[in-house]
């Protein structure tokens, strides 16, 4: 049987195949739906972890305990967990042990572009690179065996258009494996990282990379297509697929879906019989440097570029010199649409209110809120990382106080993102008796990729009920002494939350505290917030057309340049009153049903 998938669903039926028994991971663009759709399979127990090093560890320690275990994560989550990471390979495996760092050329929903290649390289441990979602679902499973039978963890390098591209997969069986026997004699040898061990394993993990080589050199996932001696092309991944689109049969490949270790061997008995060879990948020059390295001539980043996304456009253009034609039109007609804030966002009122203190730095961390640095909102100042706003505003909060200047700095985060990482930061702030304001935006899920669940909603990924923790408890249990938790609909109520944080001289936590506009409320939603049943709309008779409304940045609220006059689309509006709140004249108001 097959079914039309998207690569992270392949993943997640591999997994399934594969006969994995545990399964964790932390949400994030493009990696989201792989465990989302594992958790649909019963026989995988799958869980969200708060973070990716605490995913990647409890996998090693369902790993190290004698079951098949996988976590996923996208790029930057892999500097997250580095540390066991490069620490568990050195290890070996007891059950097989893979994960999936996914790519994201081009940024389309991150911070920065790395190449997660390199890590595979750098940690010396085996890696697959699918082109396509059937290529994804059978390089899972033999990654497991790959995994235990070279004692390795394995790495499955995913890229944002693989992961969420669909294509047919053939459907398989799964393989239900015997979890292996844990003895506390195996335990202590094979997985205690002190010194005297892990130089002994340091060995190890030289000698088993050295047995992957072998692997590389014989395994169907890197395989030739001949057709020409004039030109060969030597890729990996989505490329591969972009590259036979441009050059078709006028072209050999060498397609290398196991490239950690390269298959030297084979790359030089390919590239001796090519005329010219050119190496298209994504992002790094990963194998063309270590083809160049070995000697190999070849061409590859002097012509591609090694920033953003691929595609048959650029391969045509750089390599063959051939233009795409496309239709013509006036750019300047272009409207720019850039993202914001949903209408009905709980973000909103609070950045609207924030963005109007003076002499503050804002700093913001990775998530919806994120956008509060758009216009019209423009409150914020910086974006580092996940977790990273608590230490970056501390860290700027020392050096207002050494200039002198009176300056405040303000941390904004999540409600996952405190669980992830912020609770770090907070206790640094804590700690070292920081002025520092700390403001944790609880959406009550983990809004920007998808809501998924997290330690403070209540419930786990399968939908069960289990202890909710809140945020204002776990601040007060840290040692701040100085927390309020608001309705960020209330505007007055988040000014005043401000002004009495920003006057004081010790840290302080305020939690804005209402759902996504988005979300599915669940019983203690309604409960506690009631429903979402009201709309707001404008009376055109008092309208004054100053377009305050319109400096929210709510979608919902447009002005009409014909009467001049601010409208609501109702279609839109779910009742959060924050229009009706900056309007001078009070020309919103509920709409009566």
């Amino acid at each position: 049987m097959k079914e039309f998938m998207t690569g992270n669903e392949a993943v997640a039926r591999g997994v399934y195949e594969a006969g994995v028994h545990f399964a964790s991971a932390y949400p994030g663009t493009p990696s989201t739906e792989i465990l989302e759709n594992i958790e649909k399979y019963e026989e995988v127990t799958a869980e969200w972890a708060p973070n990716e090093k605490v995913a990647l560890e409890s996998a090693i320690g369902a790993s190290i305990a004698g079951g098949r275990s996988f976590a996923a994560m996208k790029m930057v989550g892999v500097n997250v967990a580095a540390d066991p990471l490069f620490t568990y390979a050195y290890m070996g495996v007891n059950g097989g042990f893979v994960f999936v760092s996914a790519d994201d050329p081009g940024q389309f929903s991150s911070q920065n572009e790395q190449d997660n290649r390199n890590y595979a390289a750098f940690a010396r441990i085996a890696m697959f690179e699918p082109s396509d979602s059937q290529e994804a679902k059978d390089m899972v499973k033999e990654a497991y065996r790959v995994s235990e039978e070279y004692n390795t963890t394995v790495m499955l390098r995913m890229t944002t258009r693989v992961d969420h591209s669909k294509s047919l997969v053939e459907l398989g069986e799964r393989e239900e494996v015997s979890i292996k026997p844990y003895d506390r004699a195996m335990g202590s040898s094979r997985f205690d990282a002190v010194p005297a061990k892990s130089k002994r394993h340091r060995l190890d993990l030289v000698g088993r990379f050295e047995k992957l080589r072998e692997y590389s050199e014989n395994t169907p996932f890197n395989f030739e297509e001949y057709h020409t001696d004039k030109i060969g092309v030597v890729t990996s991944g989505v490329a591969y697929r972009y590259a036979k689109e441009v050059f078709g049969e006028d072209a050999s490949y060498l397609k290398l879906g196991f490239t950690n270790p390269l298959p030297m061997t084979k790359i030089k008995e390919f590239a001796k019989r090519m005329d010219k060879v050119y190496v298209i990948e994504e992002l790094d020059p990963f194998i063309e440097r270590q083809m160049k390295q070995e000697g190999v001539e070849c061409i590859g980043k002097e012509l591609l570029p090694d920033i953003g996304e691929l595609s048959t456009k650029i391969i045509a253009e750089k390599l063959l010199g051939k233009t795409t034609e496309t239709i013509s039109f006036d750019q300047d007609k272009l409207v720019l649409r850039p993202p914001t804030l949903c209408a009905g966002c709980p973000h909103r009122g609070f950045f609207y209110t924030l963005g109007k203190l003076k002499n503050v730095m804002v700093a913001a961390d990775i998530g919806c809120y994120t956008l509060g640095g758009a216009p019209p909102l423009s409150a914020t100042d910086t974006c580092i990382c996940m977790g990273g706003s608590a230490g970056t505003g501390h860290g700027a909060q020392r050096i207002f106080e050494r200039a002198g200047e009176g300056k405040r700095a303000v941390s904004v985060m999540g409600d996952s993102t405190f669980f992830h990482t912020g609770i770090n930061g907070l206790i640094n702030a804590l700690y070292n008796k920081s002025k520092l304001v700390t403001c944790v935006l609880d959406n009550r899920t983990t809004a920007m990729t998808g809501h998924q669940e997290n330690p403070g909603t209540g419930y786990t990924a399968h939908g069960d009920i289990t202890l909710e923790m809140d945020i204002a408890t776990i601040a007060k249990a840290l040692g701040c002494k100085h927390v309020r938790t608001v309705n960020p609909h209330k505007m007055d109520e988040v000014n005043d939350a401000l002004q009495w944080a920003l006057a004081l001289e010790e840290p302080s936590v305020i939690i804005t505290r209402y759902p996504c506009a988005l979300k599915k409320y669940s019983p203690e939603d309604v409960e506690e917030f009631g429903a979402l049943d009201t709309k707001y709309e404008v009376d055109q008779d008092i309208c004054i057309g100053c377009k305050k409304c319109t400096k929210t940045g709510c979608p919902a609220v447009h002005f009409k340049d014909a009467i001049k006059k601010s409208s609501i689309n109702a279609a839109q509006c779910v009742g959060c009153s924050v229009c009706s709140q900056v309007c001078p004249v009070k020309a919103i108001h509920v709409k009566e049903s």
